[in-house]
């Protein structure tokens, strides 16, 4: 790893990433996780993403939102490679991006993600693993991004 001054701890999910944006944190466009999935693609090309967090990348929620964008993720990490600033990163994205991103439908995915039947069982697995199968207010896999992340305590 590159950066020395990234914030790690170890826990029962292996080397888990406390200084990375929420999955609820929204980009300038409006789409929630978004700023979370360009930061991982930064610490990836860095070479300081821990293998705790490779074998989901681009799978998982980057995965969901390039499918809601009907794009491929190698074209999101393209425009974040080749890109010099945030400001460069962002007019890749927007010209990438076809028109209407139906922000709303998928950021409603993002929050209730974790929340039907079929899926809460895997959610008090996670949460188990967490040690905090007893915590009613983990609700969705955000919740659980958060808390593993220490956002939420």
């Amino acid at each position: 790893m590159k950066n020395k001054d990234i914030v790690i701890k170890n826990g029962p999910t292996g080397s888990t990433m406390l200084d990375l944006p929420s999955p609820y944190e929204a980009h300038s466009n409006g789409l929630l996780h978004l700023p979370r999935f360009i930061a991982k693609i930064k610490k990836f090309l860095d070479g300081d993403l821990p293998e705790s967090y490779q074998r989901n990348f681009t799978k998982g929620f980057d995965g969901f939102l390039c499918l809601h964008l009907g794009v491929d993720a190698n074209d999101i990490i393209e425009c974040v490679k080749t890109s010099k600033s945030d400001h460069e990163i962002n007019i890749k994205l927007d010209s990438l991006f076809s028109g209407d991103l139906k922000a709303s439908t998928w950021n409603r995915k993002v929050v209730q993600m974790g929340m039907s039947d079929l899926a809460r069982e895997k959610l008090n697995e996670v949460k188990k693993n967490l040690n905090a199968k007893d915590r009613d207010d983990l609700l969705s896999f955000a919740d659980i991004i958060d808390f593993d992340e220490e956002k939420i305590t």
